[in-house]
């Protein structure tokens, strides 16, 4: 079963400007009428589309992985957020070029066994900022053991020659350096309750933007774009 309409092949666009701009978000609900997931269409600055799939049930994360296969062998980069519920993650939010996830796992039945093969693949790096604790996290909590991960931080200071970004460096200031864009999302959405059954329009626009964000700054460190 195929999930996607949006061409996983479709080349990331170049979105560095100068000075910083914040990203102009747009979402739009394909109405699938279902109980299950729900998939969204959503657009960057009005011409770069990423498709995001949030869901509680396993098989549909098995499709996600599934349909997404292909682009870990060519690039083997995923980008990992992690949201929490008021004990555990709740939520665990992943990039691929111009696809997304957003797992819900703290709703799901039972642990997908294609999420876990995937973390533990020690050829796949997951790449984020600030994501050690959300893994140690998933690993006591859902015993998913993430084998390769990679904070942006450090990876940023290594190719741009500057150990400063490791001490001072957000993600938001991570994202206005290598992409040159300002990722803004308002108090009230981060705040926000992550575990419950269905996210808001603007936690899905806040989770799809920290999973896109994370796969693209790591793309251009790791590819030299910056």
């Amino acid at each position: 079963m195929t999930l996607f309409l949006a061409d996983p092949n479709a080349p990331p666009i170049n979105m560095r400007t100068n000075p910083p701009t914040p990203y102009l978000i747009n979402l739009f609900e394909l109405n699938l009428g279902l109980d299950t997931h729900k998939l969204y269409n959503i657009t960057f600055d009005s011409n770069h589309t990423v498709q995001t799939l949030v869901t509680f049930s396993p098989d549909h994360v098995d499709c996600w992985f599934v349909d997404t296969r292909l682009l870990t062998v060519s690039f083997p980069v995923i980008g990992l957020h992690i949201e929490w519920g008021p004990n555990k993650p709740a939520t665990i939010h992943l990039c691929i070029n111009n696809i997304c996830l957003v797992y819900q796992v703290i709703q799901a039945p039972y642990v997908c066994p294609s999420l876990s093969i995937y973390l533990a693949n020690p050829n796949i790096r997951f790449v984020g900022v600030g994501i050690k604790a959300g893994i140690e996290k998933l690993r006591s909590d859902y015993g998913l053991r993430v084998a390769n991960f990679v904070d942006l931080r450090s990876l940023a200071a290594e190719k741009l020659h500057d150990r400063e970004i490791l001490r001072s460096t957000g993600f938001k200031m991570l994202a206005e350096r290598v992409l040159g864009k300002v990722v803004e999302k308002p108090l009230s959405v981060v705040m926000s309750r992550w575990d419950i059954p269905w996210l808001s329009d603007d936690q899905v626009k806040s989770a799809t933007l920290d999973a896109y964000a994370a796969f693209e700054i790591g793309r251009r460190l790791y590819t030299n774009l910056v």
